[in-house]
């Protein structure tokens, strides 16, 4: 065929790596986002391409950008080249034990500042060549699209684009500060929340019932009213601090007030939870028929700081 005489050994495989995000992606300025780079240098690189093979590989217009009948086929043909491509220098790098490259990774405010911060000085003694770029964030980002390589999230994973493995459990306690318990000594079962404002995230599940349990003991439901509603967990755990009334939070956000006493766990005998009780962590990357090395090391990293 005329197009596949046209491709030689000269091909800028960046430029074919650029049409496979450009693909994926469906647009030049979401490509660009990813590389911190101009909309226009990437559309140069594509153009470069299809020039290269004498092909268009993309119908554009002002409002969508769609593979032409030529650029589908080529799209199939080299996505498993593209990507024995990139294992294979992957593998090759990964033989000398040190990965090199940029991690892109995403979480919570709360949880990236609460237990990813504290680990940065011993990664980046083990692992010197590795550079971190980190979005914390309490907005949901696409990973895929935003070219997230790892996301620790509270959910898993509900794409099917994406991989998740379970870091860690997670389990919920009603807190208040000492002088708040001491105030409020009349609360002794979950129900006395029904009679006190409580400190509640943003998440609608969150705001209006909590459910707790104990073993050979009826499930509670209870319903919350509140004052004070904030997205942030940190910034929750502050009102916490400063005596401002019971809020439900996780253990990997209080359990070291609740160890120094800054903080009183509330009916330590129940489970407690706003949706169910069985939560984790996750580790979310995108789905791909191999995990870079990069990323590889970075979640056996954390699995065991933190599993």
């Amino acid at each position: 065929m005329q197009h596949v005489r046209a491709y030689n050994a000269r091909m800028n495989i960046d430029n074919l790596k650029l049409f496979h995000e450009t693909a994926k992606l469906g647009s030049f300025a979401a490509v660009a986002r990813q590389h911190d780079s101009d909309p226009s240098n990437v559309s140069r690189a594509i153009a470069q391409l299809e020039q290269q093979l004498g092909i268009r590989l993309f119908q554009r217009s002002t409002r969508k950008l769609s593979l032409t009948e030529a650029g589908s086929r080529f799209l199939a043909r080299t996505e498993a080249l593209l990507n024995e491509l990139e294992q294979a220098v992957d593998e090759a790098q990964s033989f000398n034990h040190q990965p090199k490259g940029t991690i892109r990774l995403t979480a919570s405010v709360s949880f990236g500042q609460t237990c990813l911060i504290p680990l940065l000085p011993e990664f980046r003694k083990r692992y010197p060549d590795l550079s971190l770029e980190m979005q914390f964030t309490d907005a949901v980002v696409d990973i895929v699209e935003s070219g997230i390589d790892l996301a620790c999230r509270l959910a898993p994973p509900s794409q099917a684009d994406l991989v998740g493995t379970a870091l860690f459990s997670t389990h919920y306690r009603v807190c208040v500060s000492p002088e708040y318990a001491h105030a409020h000594s009349e609360i002794k079962k979950p129900k006395d929340l029904e009679k006190h404002p409580c400190l509640v995230f943003t998440i609608p599940e969150y705001k209006s019932t909590w459910h707790f349990r104990k073993p050979q003991r009826k499930n509670q439901s209870v319903s919350i009213q509140s004052q004070i509603s904030i997205s942030n967990a940190i910034a929750l755990k502050q009102c916490v601090l400063q005596g401002l009334g019971p809020a439900l939070l996780p253990n990997w956000l209080v359990d070291k007030e609740l160890d120094s006493g800054k903080l009183v766990r509330l009916f330590p005998e129940y489970e407690c939870t706003a949706t169910t009780y069985d939560t984790n962590v996750w580790l979310l990357y995108p789905s791909r028929h191999y995990l870079p090395h990069k990323t590889r090391v970075l979640i056996d990293f954390l699995k065991e700081k933190l599993g």
